[in-house]
């Protein structure tokens, strides 16, 4: 029975003696920027086929042209591969085409976008926002020159005439 006694008394203390030791959890997040292009329009035309195309001008709005993934606020930019949109010899420039950023389907909280951008080689911003968001769409219209413009582009034999750039469109976290 003593034995049970002191048995019993030695698992006590055992189980009331407490060590302590800490750890630091520490929460790291690092900026996380997508920008994905609408599969389906990847390719943007310009088509002048009438009088009042080469006199007006004419647009291609493409909606949710652009999703967005961000893990805070960011910029969006748009640039071309070149200061002029090329055909052989033939140059079309760039900066006859303007870019206008609008909120897509799924908006941006507070976003700003910018109006007639004029194309260039150069990066220029089309949207900024404070704030990040999960798949954020944004609509883009692209707008070729009017007042005749490109009356002299047309070559004769190519049906249709193509003028072509690259652009890129990049996104930053601010």
């Amino acid at each position: 029975m003593k034995k049970f006694i002191f048995a019993a008394f030695s698992l006590i203390g055992f189980v009331t003696v407490k060590a302590q030791q800490t750890v630091t959890l520490n929460v790291r997040l690092k900026p996380i920027q997508t920008l994905v292009v609408n599969t389906a329009q990847k390719t943007v035309n310009l088509d002048y086929v009438t009088k009042d195309d080469y006199a007006n001008g004419v647009s291609s709005v493409n909606a949710d042209h652009l999703n967005v993934y961000s893990t805070g606020g960011f910029q969006v930019k748009v640039k071309s591969a070149n200061a002029a949109l090329l055909n052989g010899a033939k140059t079309i420039q760039a900066n006859t085409i303007q870019v206008k950023a609008s909120a897509g389907s799924e908006p941006i909280t507070g976003a700003q976008y910018a109006q007639n951008v004029q194309l260039s080689a150069n990066e220029t911003t089309l949207v900024t926002s404070t704030v990040g968001g999960v798949d954020k769409k944004i609509s883009i219209e692209y707008k070729g020159a009017g007042a005749n413009a490109y009356l002299d582009n047309y070559i004769a034999g190519q049906t249709p005439t193509v003028y072509t750039t690259e652009l890129t469109y990049t996104i930053i976290s601010q």
